[in-house]
């Protein structure tokens, strides 16, 4: 039997005994779900967030239903032994959307889902690049797979589309049982229907949907969503610490003059192939079609890429820049306005399908590479979108010559991510859940996306302070201060010092330890320097590492990624060395969402702050826009981001996201290590999670940083990980008892208060929430730490 937990009124049933702070963040998903409020809820990595999620979710869902329908009610919607009454009233449930970043991340949580005892009629949703079957066309990517799939659809060529409407007539409990992408390409392959539409023609019946961010934050992603009632529906953005920067990027464009030149040579294909059919069909419908491909060739295409090389900079380090409403000033010269950008866009879609026929002619191949003209189409969307152009003023255009000095991009870009947030309001969802490891601090956040969040929580690990060790060391070795700034990186002092840091504490840590850098250059820059022989005596600071630490390097490349991070993970597990460290960037790929519990991750080392280059155009601008929109909107009442708070947040908000690697489960222990002098401002260190900050010590002289950071390892002894059958697919949460749990025999849940406290700390004032228990049982009061 699960543990239940009564909670704002609402039976949850969990798969083990939850913590305090585990109760106190499924309280505040309750709540805010009650309530119809958004949330912006914050806890660490090795919480168990994602299961508190679920099942507080999934129970408040269950409670709406008739209480004679019981706890299954969600899964009943498709059960052929219910009556129709049931159906129905399982159909006026509110839909659950759950979005995460990735497919990886997506496919974890439902194998989290698999843990709960609820059981709702869901389903995965993912592109084609993960779930087409068709041998020629899961060959291919993007744009060019996409295409080939809806011609060979269209022509009725593709098997495997024709199989979906009978499967799913003759498997109506598909989806009842949770199923994650693999499940659906494994259905594929042994009985014919293909999964991309599969999950496409279930997800108007669901209870529950899993997808990616692109497919509701990109407007004609979620234009393919058709069956959802968005208000009667619930959003769940988890590992959200990204959000605003994705939604600012799915409503913005680049424009290389490169990509014109493309969508210039395809319009010329347009035409010749126009004039083909034409001659061949001799069909007057098509009449117009080669001079409107022509028109789009010679008097758009060609004057647009002429217009933007003409443009004077107004300095070549600033490139060319002006307010978001000038683009209408800017394409009314070539005679695109909002009257005539609606043919303008249907001719280049006549364009497109013209190409795609072209592509699947018997005679030909799929083409492997994306039509170009289908991003000047989508820019063009972009730009005259709704009614009329007051979305404009959250915008900047900017022209800047590439890394060759020979091509430009012209840029159209938004810094109102709450420009898309805005269309779930209109589109009337009933609450907006961000949750992530990583959000703090959440007042920029929800000032950037320009949504009310009613309910927010940072919440406390559930570690000891004995299982962590974090500090700032100011200087290394030599007693040099340790900061990687702009003046001072590249000073060979500066790179020396560092490697001797990394070299003591390579030594210090155990198995596997993580260096991040704050950009590609300086972890290149430095490799470059620790492996250039010593003048004197003909050694390098690479050897001294490699002899504590097999090393690998973060490649930049995506492609690379894979291999590198499993040479790692295989360098840790070698029982014949003394572990690994992995060279990495703050903000890339393994600093996202990469697990790297127990020996794999016993210590973060991070080199610096990963400030943004102030001189990048798009950075530039963003703090610009900031601080005009600050000074217009500031009130005594209403809050503001200043683009330095935005700078400075941004930093810290890598920070955190790197050194959460660490500290998995609630048995995992390691060391965060912050070397640089910067750390120990207090306005860096308030930035920091607010369930690090009470670790944080400061060593001014490196030698006590070494002593404590050594005692702290040998006082470690490796801990057993016990778990019961239910525990061994949730290993990363913990299974301490939980006082206000309901025993069988037990019809109220233990008393329980909600404390509020207030704890001053400088200007910032955080809010706590922690939960005081009443022991029936042993008739005794307990204080739980914090409250």
């Amino acid at each position: 039997r699960m543990p239940s937990y009564k909670l704002k009124g609402v039976d949850v049933r969990f798969p083990y005994d939850a913590y305090d702070c585990q109760l106190v963040y499924m309280e505040s998903v309750i709540a805010a779900l009650q309530k119809g409020q958004n949330a912006l809820l914050e806890s660490p990595t090795g919480t168990g967030k994602t299961l508190c999620l679920l099942c507080a979710t999934l129970a408040w869902r269950e409670s709406l239903a008739p209480p004679d329908r019981g706890r299954r009610m969600s899964a009943s919607s498709q059960s052929s032994d219910l009556d129709p009454t049931s159906s129905q009233e399982a159909n006026k449930l509110p839909t659950v959307i759950y979005a995460s970043r990735t497919h990886s991340q997506l496919q974890q949580v439902i194998h989290e889902l698999k843990a709960t005892s609820y059981r709702p009629k869901m389903v995965a949703l993912g592109s084609r690049e993960q779930l087409c079957i068709e041998k020629d066309v899961q060959k291919l990517r993007g744009r060019a797979q996409n295409n080939a799939c809806r011609t060979s659809c269209k022509a009725r060529k593709c098997y495997h589309h024709t199989r979906v409407n009978e499967y799913l007539k003759n498997n109506p409990e598909l989806g009842n049982e949770p199923i994650d992408i693999e499940d659906l390409v494994r259905i594929g392959r042994t009985h014919g229907p293909c999964p991309y539409f599969l999950s496409r023609e279930l997800h108007g019946s669901v209870d529950m949907i899993f997808v990616p961010y692109n497919y509701l934050i990109d407007k004609e992603n979620r234009k393919s969503l058709t069956g959802i009632r968005w208000e009667n529906s619930v959003i769940i953005f988890d590992e959200a610490h990204n959000l605003e920067g994705v939604c600012a990027d799915a409503a913005s464009f680049d424009l290389p003059t490169t990509t014109l030149s493309a969508c210039i040579s395809e319009a010329g294909q347009c035409v010749e192939l126009a004039t083909l059919q034409r001659s061949i069909s001799n069909n007057a419908d098509k009449s117009g079609d080669s001079e409107n491909f022509a028109l789009l060739k010679g008097a758009l295409l060609l004057e647009l890429s002429k217009k933007i090389d003409d443009i004077s900079f107004d300095s070549e380090e600033l490139g060319f820049t002006r307010p978001g409403s000038y683009i209408y000033d800017f394409l009314s010269e070539l005679k695109i306005t909002w009257e005539t950008s609606t043919m303008l866009t249907d001719t280049i879609d006549s364009a497109i399908s013209l190409l795609q026929e072209d592509s699947s002619a018997p005679s030909g191949k799929p083409k492997t590479s994306t039509c170009k003209l289908e991003l000047l189409r989508d820019a063009f969307r972009t730009i005259f979108r709704g009614k009329d152009s007051t979305h404009a003023t959250c915008y900047r255009v900017s022209v800047f010559k590439v890394c060759d000095k020979k091509s430009r991009t012209f840029s159209w870009w938004c810094f109102n991510p709450g420009i898309a947030m805005e269309e779930f309001s209109k589109l009337g969802v009933r609450t907006i859940v961000l949750t992530s490891g990583t959000l703090s601090p959440l007042e920029s956040f929800a000032i950037e996306l320009k949504l009310p969040f009613d309910v927010r929580l940072e919440n406390p690990h559930v570690i000891g302070a004995n299982q962590i060790w974090v500090g700032v060391v100011s200087s290394g070795p030599s007693g040099r201060a340790l900061n990687s700034s702009y003046r001072t990186r590249d000073s060979p002092e500066y790179k020396n010092d560092l490697g001797n840091t990394i070299v003591n504490f390579a030594r210090i840590v155990p198995n596997g330890l993580l260096v991040f850098f704050p950009s590609y250059y300086l972890l290149n820059s430095c490799v470059d320097s620790w492996q250039t022989p010593n003048q004197v005596n003909g050694h390098t600071l690479w050897e001294r590492i490699c002899k504590h630490k097999q090393p690998v390097v973060e490649p930049k490349e995506s492609a690379l990624f894979n291999q590198a991070h499993e040479d790692f993970l295989a360098k840790v597990k070698d029982s014949t060395g003394t572990g690994a460290v992995f060279f990495a960037v703050c903000r890339g790929k393994v600093s996202e969402g990469l697990d790297f519990a127990d020996e794999t991750g016993r210590a973060v080392i991070v080199t610096g702050m990963p400030f943004a280059m102030k001189t990048d155009p798009k950075v530039r601008l963003k703090r610009q826009y900031l601080d005009e929109e600050g000074r217009r909107t500031k009130t005594s009442t209403r809050k503001v981001l200043t683009g330095e708070d935005w700078y400075v947040q941004q930093a810290s908000r890598a920070v955190n996201q790197a050194v959460g690697r660490v500290i998995r489960h609630k048995n995992d222990y390691g060391a965060i290590i912050l070397c640089d002098e910067r750390f120990a401002q207090a306005g860096a260190q308030s930035q920091l999670s607010l369930w690090l900050r009470p670790h944080v010590k400061l060593y001014s002289k490196f030698g006590d940083a070494a002593f404590t950071l050594t005692r702290f390892f040998k006082d470690k002894k490796p801990q057993p990980r016990t778990m019961s059958k239910v525990q061994q697919n949730t290993s990363s949460l913990p299974d301490l008892p939980c006082l206000n749990k309901v025993h069988p025999l037990q019809s109220e849940p233990r008393q329980s208060a909600v404390t509020t406290f207030i704890a001053s700390a400088g200007k910032k004032t955080f809010l706590l929430q922690n939960s005081l228990f009443l022991l029936r049982s042993c008739g005794t009061r307990k204080c739980f730490p914090g409250a």
